[in-house]
């Protein structure tokens, strides 16, 4: 296994690539709040990207937010460019992790899991779109494993709520569980809510690129996991749900394929009886249905050509009804914006014969959070940084690039979300 360890030569525990990003920006003030829980007591961190001004000014920034005016003086600019590889490994030389913010990841990740690999630094990213996902595990997995690094992707909002709120439910219940629908919602402050563009680029790709991900899934060549239990029931497009009272829709993101490569890790590597997981997310009332029809309409026609897809990026605050903007959010929409994940869970108790009849168990969970783009994001890729930094014996036996469950299934990470806003618990 690669050094989770600083050294002379390897400077720096955590090195934000991207940092000047809309995301990395808030990845940054994130390290810098909570860099007393590293090892020992401290963390030594650095900031990289193509621009040292605008790098500068994301910690002049950061240090005006927190009121910590030495992140000026004391956190290193280092100067890295995804299109120029020698930037990109003499900064991969010098982290033990790298936490990557350079998305749309389709277009910018791969040179960062590439350069991560060979020049020993773990890699940590919040990615959701499930064909960057799944190539890097497919084209660096043998590699990562050989040299004991850890690529560990979608660990933002994207996937670790879902991920690890499917590891929490199927931990609290007494039994074995077979099968966990999710149901997520999103509420907005006074002030409304907004996402960044660039999630919304990421969703017109990821779109407009389904047929190549069905056949970079065939090259995996998996087995179909085993059906414990009753078969899940398929939702329809667009279903009324009696569980959160409110129509609700298939969730398009990354969190079903990243669930289900975890609970094939499970499964293959442990042993373990898999899980059937459904996700949903809630839409409302009947007003926002005609918005949503509307706009899918208008998007599921538009993504199949280039100049459609074009036209959804110029416009991301039109084709979404505001939803998506070029500014994104302001920090008043953040303070006053959460989800909410319902997790409803079946399986057999201890006293069921796995054998016999149905399902005899239920349990009910829920994992809330912050404003989740921009808050919870950080606040999960940055624990999951620091308990890869402080738990590696508790991590996967070999490297290789993973999922958020595989990885963090044995830590301590659920806890130290609960102390930061990212609450797991039983209803």
């Amino acid at each position: 296994m690669a050094s989770f360890r600083t050294s002379s030569s390897r400077p720096y525990h955590i090195i934000i690539f991207g940092a000047s990003g809309f995301t990395g920006q808030f990845v940054v003030e994130e390290v810098a709040r909570t860099a007393s829980e590293g090892p020992k007591g401290s963390l030594k961190w650095a900031v990289a990207g193509r621009n040292r001004a605008k790098l500068e000014k994301v910690l002049e920034q950061a240090a005006g937010v927190l009121g910590k005016p030495e992140l000026k003086s004391e956190v290193d600019v280092l100067i890295a460019d995804v299109n120029d590889a020698d930037s990109l490994a003499a900064m991969c030389k010098q982290g033990v992790i790298v936490l990557s913010c350079v998305g749309p990841y389709r277009f910018f990740g791969e040179p960062v899991v590439k350069t991560c690999v060979e020049n020993g630094a773990h890699c940590i990213d919040i990615s959701g779109e499930p064909q960057f996902l799944e190539s890097m595990q497919l084209n660096y997995h043998g590699q990562a494993a050989e040299k004991g690094i850890y690529v560990v992707g979608s660990c933002g909002f994207d996937s670790i709520p879902a991920d690890m709120g499917v590891i929490y439910t199927r931990d609290q219940f007494k039994g074995t569980i077979t099968a966990i629908e999710s149901f997520l919602t999103a509420n907005a402050g006074p002030e409304g809510g907004s996402i960044h563009d660039g999630t919304w680029q990421s969703a017109i790709y990821g779109f407009a690129d389904g047929p190549k991900l069905r056949s970079l899934r065939k090259k995996f060549s998996h087995k179909p996991l085993p059906l414990v239990g009753a078969k899940i029931k398929k939702r329809g497009a667009l279903f009324y749900s009696n569980e959160i009272q409110q129509y609700a829709l298939p969730f398009m993101g990354s969190d079903p394929s990243v669930v289900k490569r975890t609970q094939r890790y499970l499964h293959e590597e442990l042993n373990e009886s898999p899980v059937q997981y459904g996700a949903y997310v809630g839409v409302g009332g009947i007003s926002n249905i005609f918005k949503l029809v509307f706009a899918g309409l208008m998007f599921w026609f538009l993504v199949k050509f280039s100049f459609g897809q074009n036209l959804l990026i110029k416009f991301p605050e039109f084709f979404s009804f505001g939803f998506f903007s070029k500014d994104g959010p302001t920090r008043k929409q953040m303070e006053g914006s959460s989800f909410r994940f319902v997790f409803f869970g079946e399986g057999y108790t201890e006293d069921q014969d796995l054998t016999e009849g149905k399902p005899n168990g239920k349990i009910r969970t829920v994992v809330k959070g912050p404003e989740a783009g921009y808050v919870a994001t950080p606040i999960a890729m940055v624990q999951a940084a620091i308990t890869m930094l402080n738990e590696s014996d508790s991590l996967p036996k070999t490297g290789g690039v993973y999922t958020p469950g595989a990885t963090f299934a044995k830590t301590t990470l659920i806890d130290r979300l609960n102390k930061h806003g990212i609450q797991f618990s039983v209803l």
